[in-house]
């Protein structure tokens, strides 16, 4: 018996990021493209504004699932399509909205659908995780 159900919202969260998220973010991953904290280089290359790495979006939004799955072992397989940038504005930030949906269950994984959203817009595509059931 899977602890899974079709349609289940199983988290939802929202994070908060700054420009000092950025910042730290570079310094743990070593990305330093500055993209993520220099406006002018940003425009320069025709962005609208600091954008926060995908990298991070992406681990922002499979850290929703921690609790809901109490061993993140499980997860098998994850990615996604960035279909939209996070800008990141220097005073007022930037909030990340996640929601983990189950789309599908067999006899020995779940598939967990995540809706990632910024400014009311979908900004990862297709994010799926499968997860092992036991």
């Amino acid at each position: 018996m899977s602890p899974f159900t079709v349609g289940e919202v199983i988290a939802e969260r929202s994070v908060h990021l700054t420009r000092e998220s950025l910042v730290r973010y570079a310094g743990a991953s070593g990305d330093f493209n500055p993209i993520h904290y220099r406006d002018d280089v940003a425009a320069a290359v025709g962005l609208p504004g600091v954008l926060a790495h995908g990298m991070l979006t992406m681990g922002i939004a499979v850290g929703t699932l921690a609790d809901a799955l109490g061993d993140t072992g499980r997860i098998a397989e994850y990615g996604v399509r960035f279909t939209r940038p996070v800008v990141v504005d220097p005073e007022a930030g930037a909030d990340l909205h996640v929601s983990a949906k189950v789309g599908a269950v067999d006899d020995e994984t779940a598939r967990i659908d995540l809706t990632v959203t910024f400014a009311e817009t979908t900004v990862l595509g297709k994010a799926q995780v499968r997860v092992r059931l036991s």
